[in-house]
């Protein structure tokens, strides 16, 4: 029993081995190196920061009032479109009218005391003048006289602040433009003790946008005053806008440990789809170089295997190819790998601005040329027999009666 396992285990370790041979020496392994290249082209370079930012109006005005009362009248309401002077809203002047009628009284009866104390010092002054009455008399004409007239101007103070708060009654537009928003209704009571509340929100021009957008610190550096941009929105998706860049803010905000810096952008609204408070996806473009020799930053960044150049040489055809020469370069050069007549050169370069994908070309290179950005090896099987097939494997009847044939 143990000499026929045996021999059975000797028989499969023949059979594997016979297989294996047959495929080695059935095939032969050939290697195929392909140069991937890539072509110098007329393009531009184009580097863009990234932002989000909110549609503002370019000039937005809070109008409120400087009285307290109830509201006894609006003119206005939301998207009113208002005139610089147009009444907007009425505050009820009942008070106000009772205030300055008040004042007109207190006013009045100070001139009144003052002129009678005129006509007193007057005739004191006469008499002690005439050595009639003491100095005592005297100074004290003068100084009921002097009051009298401090209480008339004050008196006129408080007239005038009281005409002054009867038209602050009425509240009109400061400038030409829309109203985004009205903060109260009529009949309601407005208090301005502290600080003047809001009545409406006008924007001056909605045909002339700009767009607030946080710009991260590590990309603040790179933006200018004068700047293109385009920007998209989500209400118009597919619709670009443009922009130009206005003003870069010193001050910083700081949210979570991260600074951002606010960038003005100014952008034409002339068919009012851009309104106030939608966001932004803003692209400022810091760097545009039209119509430049280019090249891929792929190509640039290349580096062959010089044993591989010279068996790629080989393979098409050129006898005893030489090995690759790399030049000496400064250091505002660069070597890029030009693909010519079947033949790989090391190429002296001056490279310019980069975008991350393209990469302007200042001297060294002409548009067309070939550059190579890979050298890829790859090895295919080629069988000598024609055939990969077992000769431990079954065949159709009648397969070795062909091959008889064909032989």
């Amino acid at each position: 029993m143990k000499n026929k396992s045996k021999i059975i285990i000797i028989i499969i370790l023949v059979v594997v081995v016979a297989a294996g041979a047959y495929f080695w020496m059935g095939s032969s392994s050939e290697s195929v190196i392909t140069a991937e290249t890539t072509p110098v082209t007329k393009g531009e370079v184009t580097k863009m920061v990234t932002a989000t930012g909110t549609i503002e109006p370019l000039t937005e005005v809070e109008v409120g009032t400087q009285v307290s009362g109830k509201v006894a009248k609006l003119y206005a309401d939301y998207n009113s479109v208002v005139k610089k002077g147009d009444l907007l809203a009425e505050i009820d002047k009942t008070n106000l009218l009772a205030s300055l009628s008040q004042a007109k009284a207190t006013y009045n009866s100070a001139v009144t005391e003052r002129d009678y104390l005129q006509v007193i010092f007057d005739r004191q002054k006469s008499l002690y003048e005439n050595k009639v009455i003491s100095k005592a008399d005297y100074d004290e004409a003068l100084y009921n006289l002097k009051t009298a007239k401090n209480t008339v101007t004050q008196r006129y103070s408080d007239l005038q602040e009281a005409q002054t708060n009867l038209s602050y009654a009425e509240i009109y537009s400061p400038i030409d433009g829309i109203v985004l928003s009205r903060e109260v209704d009529e009949g309601q009571t407005v208090a301005a003790s502290y600080e003047t509340p809001t009545l409406f929100t006008i924007a001056k021009d909605l045909k002339q946008m700009q767009v607030e957008a946080d710009v991260d610190e590590a990309d603040i550096g790179e933006v200018q005053e004068g700047q293109r941009v385009t920007f998209t929105v989500d209400a118009y998706q597919g619709t670009t806008f443009e922009g130009v860049v206005t003003q870069v803010r010193l001050d910083y905000t700081e949210d979570s440990n991260v600074i951002t810096y606010t960038v003005v952008i100014k952008a034409e609204n002339p068919d009012l789809k851009l309104k106030p408070g939608l966001t932004a996806t803003v692209y400022i473009y810091t760097l545009e170089l039209q119509d430049q020799l280019t090249i891929q930053a792929k190509a640039a960044n290349f580096q062959p295997d010089a044993g591989l150049v010279q068996a790629y040489e080989q393979q098409q055809g050129i006898e005893s190819p030489q090995p690759l020469q790399i030049p000496e370069v400064s250091e505002n050069e660069s070597v890029v790998y030009k693909l010519q007549n079947n033949k790989i050169t090391a190429q002296k370069v001056v490279l310019g601005e980069s975008d991350g994908v393209n990469i302007q070309v200042k001297s060294g290179l002409n548009e067309g040329d070939k550059l190579v950005y890979n050298l890829e090896e790859t090895k295919g099987e080629v069988a000598s027999s024609g055939s990969n097939e077992s000769p431990f494997m079954p065949k159709p009847p009648g397969k070795d009666k062909d091959k008889d044939k064909k032989e």
